[in-house]
């Protein structure tokens, strides 16, 4: 008989579980497929770009490590914010990120129904995403330790498909290789227009897809309530970051552009997929085809945990009855309900791969984008008057620099949204995000004045 309290969440999630979760939140189909089209954009230098994102990522990190960890109480950073800068910003967060994740599931389950018509080219885009919808719910309902068991060996496929990446790589230079488009070579990085043959155009742009490729790094720090050992293991999770980052990332796209000249690959092709056909893996269009939709699978089921978890904080305070039960944990100490909800509004995107297939992963992906940049901003802005505090200035787990990392992080976000403005596609996203914000601000005064 289970004599844990059912009205907590579960300590469940071991530390190789969180561990596996913090490096398949740093990789997702922006790597496996997005690579493709932001060397296209920037040539060699989107290496650079990956380099200082991933060095904000570290130090955004390493903010809402110290918060968290301040406060073991916390069941996510939105407490946070909602205690050093008020309700509004709290109830602002919170339902942005419940949406940022609705927005990235329905975005991968629209990809995984694209990958399978690989396989299945009879089979609706609609069908696929939502089989792997059920079964992820599924998994969700029955402890945070499936969810952490799942979500482990997701990222090991992954891992696994990014270190043969680069162990052919380095194998083919070392015998310098020679493929359909030349020898391999590190020379492949400089004479093909230079590190930065597209100017610094081309490079500023590629930003949007590298910090999509980021998104679901902070993702660990929902996991801080249900982790054993959370001051152990999450620290070490986070520290782990540079490391990852120029493994999986820097690493994988240097080999990359040493196989093939940056003005070879196609923006619609996933670079994988030309490597491995190379090598002489005549299913490597098969095999990078598992590995994506694995990938896929693998946000898809960190939204659900994300969007679950978050959904019953933010009803836990209602004053209506009905909209408290949402946040009723279940006997396996998971927020069955709030899972439901947000599944049942994830599934509107099998209409949306009804009604309009080929725009719903662009829409979707790049409005999840602009809503991250602001949830980081907060993060950021809420580390900062933590820092004021008596309780900041004893921190153990302190951010490097801080506070000059957290006005370095907010200029460089800045830039990045300045930057969104001058793609139509972002611009359009990033009205729409403005305008979120806007609703959910009045919708916030409005229930405070009927509580006065």
């Amino acid at each position: 008989m289970d004599t844990q309290d059912t009205t907590e969440l579960a300590r469940n999630l071991k530390n190789r579980h969180v561990q596996l979760i913090a490096i398949g939140g740093t990789i997702g189909t922006g790597l496996f497929l997005g690579s493709g089209q932001s060397i296209r954009l920037a040539g060699p230098s989107i290496i650079l770009a990956y380099i200082l994102t991933g060095m904000v990522c570290f130090l955004l990190m390493r903010a809402l490590g110290e918060l968290l960890l301040s406060n073991l109480g916390y069941h996510s950073f939105v407490e946070a914010v909602r205690e050093y800068l008020g309700d509004t910003a709290g109830f602002i967060t919170g339902w942005t990120y419940w949406i940022c994740w609705v927005t990235i599931a329905m975005a991968e389950m629209t990809a995984i129904g694209i990958y399978v018509q690989l396989w299945l080219p009879g089979v609706p885009q609609w069908v696929p995403g939502l089989v792997f919808l059920i079964i992820l719910l599924g998994v969700n309902l029955i402890t945070v330790g499936a969810f952490g068991e799942v979500e482990f060996w997701f990222s090991l496929i992954k891992i696994v498909a990014i270190i043969g990446l680069i162990v052919a790589g380095i194998v083919m230079l070392i015998v310098s290789y020679k493929t359909p488009s030349g020898h391999v070579t590190v020379a492949n990085l400089v004479t093909h227009g230079g590190f930065f043959p597209t100017g610094m155009k081309g490079f500023l742009l590629s930003f949007q897809m590298v910090i999509f490729s980021f998104i679901g790094i902070e993702m660990v720090g929902m996991t801080a309530a249900e982790t054993q050992d959370p001051k152990t293991v999450l620290p070490k999770a986070i520290n782990d970051i540079p490391i990852r980052i120029i493994i999986f990332y820097v690493g994988a796209l240097f080999i990359i552009m040493c196989i093939y000249p940056w003005n070879q690959l196609q923006a619609s092709q996933s670079p994988f997929v030309m490597v491995f056909k190379d090598i002489g893996i005549t299913a490597a269009a098969s095999v990078i085809n598992f590995v994506v939709i694995t990938a896929a699978a693998s946000a898809c089921n960190s939204s659900l945990y994300t969007t679950g978890r978050m959904l019953a904080e933010l009803t836990a305070s209602s004053k209506n009855q009905k909209v408290r039960r949402i946040s009723k944990l279940s006997k396996h100490h998971v927020p069955a309900n709030a899972l439901y909800v947000s599944c049942v509004i994830i599934a509107i995107s099998v209409a949306l791969n009804y009604l309009i297939p080929s725009q719903v992963f662009t829409l979707v992906s790049t409005v999840a984008t602009t809503c991250f940049i602001f949830i980081w901003g907060i993060i950021i802005l809420t580390h900062l008057k933590f820092k004021k505090t008596e309780k900041g200035k004893k921190s153990e787990f302190k951010t490097p620099f801080a506070p000059v990392s957290d006005y370095f992080i907010l200029v460089f976000l800045a830039a990045v949204a300045v930057i969104l403005c001058f793609k139509h596609e972002t611009l359009v996203a990033l009205i729409l995000s403005v305008v979120w914000f806007c609703v959910l601000y009045f919708v916030k005064k409005h229930n405070d004045k009927k509580i006065a």
